[in-house]
C-alpha cells in the first residue's frame, strides 16, 4: 500500500487532480489515454477514474469525508427570496413553478425543450451547444410552467448553478444510452447545493442501445433513487425525437410544484433576475428579465446592477407586446440605459431620480472595491517591464453578457490554476463587435484581442495590422479557451496575419448561366487578387468569407484589378451577391 495518500471529490477535473498529485496536467491526460479515457484538461473525471490514475502515480486516493460536503453545500437563501421575506402569508398565492434543464453536454437538453415548446433552437446554434440562457412557457392542464433554459457546455458551470439556484424545480436530462456522465454529477450537485427537487428526463430511450436500468442503478449509487424502487426521485423515460413521454413529464412536475410552496405576491414589491441582456442595432438594450414577486408593469422604473431605466415596452416569450408581467412570468423590455450583467437581480423603484441614486452609489460601491486591483495591476505591469514577470494579457469581446461572463470565470480559473511561468490576466471584457477603440487598448497593453460571436470592423483590422495587434475570432468556446491553454504551454499553432489588399463595391450582377452570378465591381482602393481571399458584407454584417472563382477585366481573364477600374468577379460557391454589397481582399501571411 502506498504510503501517499490523496483525498478526492467523487468528481474532479483533470488540471484539479494533477494540481493535487503535483504534477503536470499533460502528465494525467496521458495516463488517462493509456487507460482508454479521452479527457481535456477542463473535462470533469469521477472518483474511480481518477483514483486508477492516482495509482499509477504512486497515490493512494480516498473519497473526501461525506461531512465536508455538507458544509459545502449550505443552501443559502437567493437574495431575491431574501428581499421580499417581509411579504404577509395572507397577500401570498400559488405562482408558476419556474423550472430549469440540467445535464451532461449532448444528452438532448435543448432538443427536449424544442419537444415541449415545439419550436427549433439547436439547428442555430454553433457546434450544437446551447450559448445563451433563454425562459419559456409552456402550458398544461390550464397552469402555465416556465422553463429557463440553461447551456450545456463545461464552461457554462456558472450560468447553470444560477439557473439551479433560480429555479424551483430541476429537470436532470439523462440519455438512456450513455448514461450518468461527469457533467450530470455537476448538474446533480448544483441542484443538491440549492436545496431544489430533481426530475429525471430519462432521454433517448427510442435508441436500440438504451439501458434504463443501467442508468437507474448508477442514479441510485448518487441518491437518485427512483420512486419506483422505494425512493423518491420521479424518473420520467421520455424521447425528445420521438416527443413521447413529454405529457407525463410536464404531469410530474406539476405534481412536484404541489408538493412544493411555490407562491408570490403579485401586488407586492416588483423583484426579478435579468436572464439574458444584449444591445439591439435597432432597438437598443434588451433585456429579458423573470419577474419572481409583484407585477412588473410598462413605464415602470427598473434598477439592475449600475443598469436603471423607465421601460418602453415589454414582449412576452412568443415576442408579443404586453403591459404587465406577474410572477413566474419571463419578459424581454426595452428602455435600460445599459446592458445588466445576467443573473442580476432587479427592482422596480418610484422614481428616477431614486433609480439614479441607487446606481450611483453602487457604481461608487465598485470604483472603491476596483482601487485596490488597479494598484496590483500598476505593480504587475512594472515587473513585467523590468522584464521580473512574463504575462499573457487578454481583451475579450462576445456578442451577450450571457456569454461573456462565463468565458470570463473560465479565463480567471485557468489563470489561477496556471501552471507554467507566464501569468494570464483578462484586463477589459465587453459585449459588441471589435473596433478601433478595443485595438489601441489592445496596443498601449500589449494584449491580444479575442472575440466570441462577434466580428472585427474592417477599420479596426487594418488598424491591428499596422500595431502589431493579433486578433483570434470564435464561435466554440472550449476552442477559445484551448488556444489559450496552449499559448501558456507554447504549443499554439503558427498565427495567420490578415494583410488588406483591396476593397470593391458591387454595381451590378450578371446571370451567367453553368457559372451563376458574376459580380460587377468598381475597385474603390488597393485592388483585387485572383489568389486572394474574399469577405463580403452587407451593411455591418459580413455574409460571405472564401475564394475568388474568376477575375475579368472587360473580356480579359486577369490576375488582378487596380483602383479605379471596373470588373466582374465570381466567388467559389457563392451567388448570393446583391447590388451595394462591399468586398474586401486580404491575404493571410503566417506570422513569424
Amino acid at each position: 500500500m502506498s504510503d501517499k495518500k490523496i483525498e478526492l471529490p467523487m468528481a474532479i477535473g483533470v488540471r484539479d487532480l494533477a494540481q493535487k498529485m503535483g504534477i503536470s496536467p499533460i502528465d494525467a491526460i496521458k495516463k488517462l489515454m493509456l487507460n482508454g479515457v479521452m479527457a481535456s484538461i477542463n473535462q470533469t473525471i469521477d472518483f474511480d477514474t481518477a483514483a486508477i490514475v492516482a495509482a499509477e502515480f504512486g497515490f493512494e486516493a480516498t473519497p473526501e469525508e461525506q461531512l465536508a460536503d455538507e458544509q459545502k453545500e449550505t443552501g443559502e437563501i437567493p437574495i431575491w427570496r431574501q428581499k421580499i421575506a417581509n411579504e404577509k402569508t395572507a397577500d401570498l398565492v400559488t405562482r408558476p413553478p419556474v423550472v430549469t434543464i440540467l445535464g451532461h453536454v449532448d444528452h438532448g437538453k435543448t432538443s427536449l425543450l424544442d419537444a415541449i415548446r415545439m419550436t427549433e433552437v439547436a439547428a442555430g446554434e454553433a457546434g450544437g451547444i446551447t450559448q445563451h440562457i433563454g425562459a419559456y412557457q409552456v402550458e398544461k392542464e390550464g397552469r402555465l410552467i416556465t422553463f429557463l433554459d440553461t447551456p450545456g457546455h463545461a464552461a457554462f458551470t456558472a450560468m447553470r448553478a444560477r439557473g439551479a439556484q433560480g429555479a424551483d424545480i430541476v429537470v436532470l436530462v439523462v440519455a438512456a444510452d450513455d448514461g450518468v456522465m461527469p457533467q450530470t454529477r455537476e448538474a446533480i450537485a448544483h441542484a443538491k447545493a440549492a436545496r431544489v427537487p430533481m426530475i429525471v428526463a430519462l432521454n433517448k430511450i427510442d435508441k436500440a442501445n438504451a439501458n434504463q436500468d443501467r442508468v437507474k442503478h448508477q442514479l441510485s449509487e448518487l441518491e437518485l433513487v427512483p420512486d419506483e424502487w422505494g425512493g423518491n426521485t420521479i424518473i420520467v423515460p421520455v424521447s425528445a425525437r420521438q416527443k413521447t413521454g413529454i405529457t407525463d413529464l410536464l404531469a410530474s412536475i406539476l405534481l412536484v410544484a404541489d408538493s412544493l410552496d411555490i407562491r408570490a405576491n403579485p401586488s407586492g414589491k416588483v423583484i426579478g433576475t435579468v436572464i439574458e441582456a444584449e444591445v439591439d442595432k435597432t432597438k437598443g438594450v434588451m433585456a429579458s428579465l423573470l419577474v419572481q414577486n409583484g407585477t412588473l408593469k410598462n413605464g415602470a422604473i427598473v434598477v439592475a446592477g449600475i443598469s436603471q431605466g423607465r421601460l418602453k415596452a415589454m414582449y412576452d416569450y412568443r415576442g408579443k407586446p404586453v403591459q404587465k408581467a406577474g410572477p413566474s412570468i419571463p419578459v424581454s423590455v426595452l428602455g435600460m440605459n445599459n446592458v445588466p450583467s445576467a443573473g442580476e437581480i432587479f427592482e422596480v423603484v418610484e422614481s428616477e431620480r431614486v433609480a439614479r441614486e441607487i446606481v450611483l452609489k453602487r457604481q461608487e460601491a465598485l470604483k472603491n472595491q476596483t482601487a485596490a486591483t488597479k494598484m496590483s495591476l500598476e505593480d504587475l505591469f512594472a515587473r513585467f517591464k523590468a522584464g521580473e514577470l512574463k504575462e499573457l494579457r487578454l481583451i475579450l469581446k462576445a456578442d451577450v453578457q450571457g456569454s461573456l461572463e462565463p468565458i470570463v470565470k473560465e479565463l480567471n480559473e485557468l489563470a489561477k490554476n496556471n501552471s507554467s511561468e507566464i501569468a494570464l490576466k483578462v484586463l477589459y471584457s465587453e459585449t459588441g463587435n471589435i473596433g478601433e477603440n478595443d485595438v489601441m487598448l489592445a496596443s498601449a497593453s500589449k494584449a491580444i484581442l479575442l472575440g466570441f460571436n462577434v466580428q472585427a470592423e474592417v477599420t479596426a483590422r487594418r488598424l491591428a495590422e499596422s500595431e502589431g495587434v493579433s486578433i483570434r475570432l470564435y464561435d466554440i468556446i472550449y476552442r477559445l479557451t484551448e488556444d489559450i491553454e496552449k499559448a501558456l504551454k507554447g504549443m499554439l499553432e503558427p498565427e495567420f496575419i490578415e494583410k488588406h489588399i483591396g476593397k470593391a463595391q458591387v454595381l451590378a450582377i450578371f446571370p451567367v448561366s453553368k457559372v451563376g452570378k458574376i459580380a460587377g465591381c468598381r475597385v474603390l482602393e488597393g485592388e483585387l487578387r485572383r489568389n486572394g481571399k474574399i469577405r463580403l458584407s452587407r451593411g455591418s454584417d459580413v455574409v460571405f468569407e472564401g475564394e475568388v472563382a474568376s477575375l475579368r477585366h472587360e473580356k480579359d481573364d486577369v490576375r488582378d484589378v487596380r483602383s479605379g477600374f471596373e470588373c466582374g468577379i465570381g466567388l467559389k460557391n457563392f451567388n448570393d451577391v446583391l447590388v451595394g454589397d462591399m468586398l474586401e481582399c486580404y491575404s493571410l501571411e503566417k506570422k513569424s
